[in-house]
Parts: structure tokens; sequence; C-alpha cells
């Protein structure tokens, strides 16, 4: 029996990563819209097609950028996305993710497996050496998805990032691909 190629960049038992595309706009922008409860006050991703294709256009696009959405293996719903942004390469080797549930799949492991997928490519074939993720300190589950995927806490930014109108404090997290290969991370 031939092999058939994934549609996915990696695997998960339950979901698969893979990237952005045009495509996506509808579906992406609905499970947006109905996320907002979720994800107010901390992430406002693109609710609408139009905003989508701009949004998309530029993970797609920039080279500095890669964008990866997390997708149910059982049917390909699009469970949540993760974004590796401002990537430098050099001596430095680093991204900051930023990344979010949609509803229906909030809750449920889908985003630590896709996490966990994502660091796994960014640290083999991206060949990333360290991602941080910054997050808001009352923001809960983002910080637990963090730690349940081996990032360490590194510190604490205040007024960090203009977010829903002010600058607001944010926590440092990081992994590095040496943690990540001897397993070792700290909270």
């Amino acid at each position: 029996m031939p092999h058939t190629a994934s549609r996915y960049l990696a695997e998960g038992p339950r979901v698969g990563i893979r990237h952005f595309t045009y495509d996506d706009a509808a579906e992406f922008s609905a499970r947006a819209r109905e996320s907002k409860d979720l994800h107010h006050p901390w992430l406002f991703p693109p609710d609408s097609p139009q905003a989508y294709t701009t949004y998309a256009g530029r993970l797609i696009d920039d080279p500095t950028k890669a964008g990866f959405l997390v997708c149910e293996k059982d049917g390909g719903a699009i469970a949540g996305f993760i974004n590796i942004n401002n990537i430098v390469q050099g001596a430095f080797l680093s991204g900051a993710l930023g990344y979010g549930a949609f509803a229906h799949a909030a809750g449920r492991g889908l985003m630590r497996e896709g996490l966990d997928l994502v660091v796994g490519h960014a640290f083999g074939p991206m060949r990333l050496h360290r991602l941080e993720i910054n997050v808001q300190p009352s923001n809960t589950a983002s910080i637990a998805l963090a730690r349940a995927c081996g990032f360490r806490r590194e510190g604490f930014s205040p007024d960090f990032l203009y977010i829903d109108g002010a600058w607001r404090d944010h926590e440092r997290w990081a992994i590095t691909a040496e943690m990540r290969a001897s397993g070792s991370a700290q909270s």
C-alpha cells in the first residue's frame, strides 16, 4: 500500500499542525467570533474573512513570522493557532510565541498537544534555539499551558505590551532546545 503524505507538518495522537492558508478564512474567523468571550481581554484574533486575509498574509509572507493552525485529526477542525513572531536568526535563533485556543476546543488538551508539536518543529526543522512566551499574569490558562509544555518563568515585565487600550504587565516564560532535550524545566 503506497504511503500518502500527511497534510500536517507534525502530528500527535489527536492533532496535527499546519501552516495558515488563505482558504482558512471562513472557518478561522467564525471560530474567532465564537470565542470572543474566551479570548477577551488578552487576545483579539481576526473575526472576519477580510481581517483574516490580512493577518494570515503577514504570517505567510514575513520570514520573521511563522503561523501554525492546530487542527483536530478527526475531521480537521481548527482547534487553535500558534504563531512564532520576531524570529531572529544568527547567534540568537529565537522567536516569541503567541497562541489561542478556540472555544469548542478549550480545556480538552488539544493546545498542549499542538504547542508541543510547534516547539518540536521550531527546535527541529526551523533550527531555533529559544522560544519565549509573554503572558499577562491574570491569564492563568495561558500560564498553565506554558508550564505544562516545559517553559520556565524567567521574569516579569511591567507595561510590556499595549493590549486592549492599555500597557499590560507580562510574565516571561521561555524554553530552549537543551531544556526540551533534557526534559528539564522549572516554574
